[in-house]
């Protein structure tokens, strides 16, 4: 066998296994869509949840999971951009660095449910925070911190070290060539980045099991305290997200349209995650364009 015939075998069956994975992809986003699309109303996406009667809906539901994931967001992106810049832009080869690195690599590749049992001894039974979105919010931080933290570390290492000599011949401070010039041309990897990481944070549900707990009690949308435990804004009340809810009901559910609720979560839950990750190659692009006016 010659070489260009070796080439072109390696080359089919490359696309071969690659075509294989976007069907294998395609085939379940088309499976879970089929079935739930049809039961999608504006009355489901908006009414509470019923558990012994048929009607119910995911409102209460979907609005937890953006309020925990905005909340999640909040807690671990500055934590994470200053990880970053630090390792980035600050850090020398020494033991302490790798061993910070080791500690990113092992805390990316833990189980979500050991971040979620971990998040129930310290936030909900040591700290007395119980079952609440704080408690969530903050199991979803040690879930996503070291994940985006490398994701913002790749985007600051693409950006080529002229321009940080460019910031010191200009008579720029580290920080001010850091503030100035490093981040502002990092931004659209960094978005991207950040929204990719949101999508996969929106989709847990292990972690919130035993943190944000199992129950979304009925929220009055009229009291915007956020120290009453009936205000949606109140980050003390339990809350089960939508992922949550999709696991609950196929486990203990016993309402009689228990396929089809569960149907259209799935696909609300699937086409949310689609449209962070496409909008996050949108605006990327976009902030791309913008900020280097190509």
């Amino acid at each position: 066998m010659n070489a260009k015939t070796a080439d072109k075998i390696a080359t089919g069956v490359i696309y071969a296994i690659a075509s294989s994975v976007a069907l294998i992809l395609v085939a379940m986003l088309a499976f879970i869509l089929v079935r739930g699309l049809p039961h999608l109303s504006w009355h489901f996406l908006t009414a509470s949840a019923r558990s012994f009667e048929a009607g119910g809906g995911i409102g209460i539901q979907l609005f937890n999971s953006f309020y925990l994931l905005v909340l999640a967001m909040l807690i671990s992106f500055p934590i994470a951009l200053g990880a970053a810049i630090y390792l980035n832009e600050y850090a020398k080869p020494s033991l302490f660095i790798s061993i910070i690195r080791t500690a990113i690599e092992v805390m990316s590749s833990l189980p979500s449910v050991v971040v979620g049992l971990f998040g129930f001894l310290i936030f909900v039974v040591k700290f007395h925070l119980g079952f609440s979105i704080l408690s969530g919010a903050i199991a979803l931080t040690f879930f996503n911190l070291p994940i985006l933290t490398s994701s913002i570390e790749s985007s600051l290492s693409q950006i080529p070290n002229l321009q940080r000599e460019a910031g010191a011949a200009l008579g720029l401070s580290r920080f001010e060539t850091v503030i100035h010039i490093i981040l502002p041309a990092s931004v659209p990897s960094i978005v991207t980045g950040v929204v990719i990481s949101a999508g996969r944070v929106f989709g847990e549900a292990a972690a919130l099991i035993y943190t944000a707990g199992q129950s979304a009690p009925t929220l009055d949308f009229g009291d915007w305290n956020p120290f009453n435990l009936a205000s949606p804004l109140s980050p003390f009340r339990p809350a089960e997200t939508l992922a949550v809810h999709i696991w609950k009901i196929n486990s203990e559910g016993i309402m009689p349209d228990l396929s089809a609720v569960s149907a259209g979560a799935s696909a609300v839950l699937i086409i949310v995650v689609l449209l962070f990750n496409f909008s996050a190659r949108r605006l990327g692009m976009m902030l791309y364009k913008k900020l280097t006016k190509s």
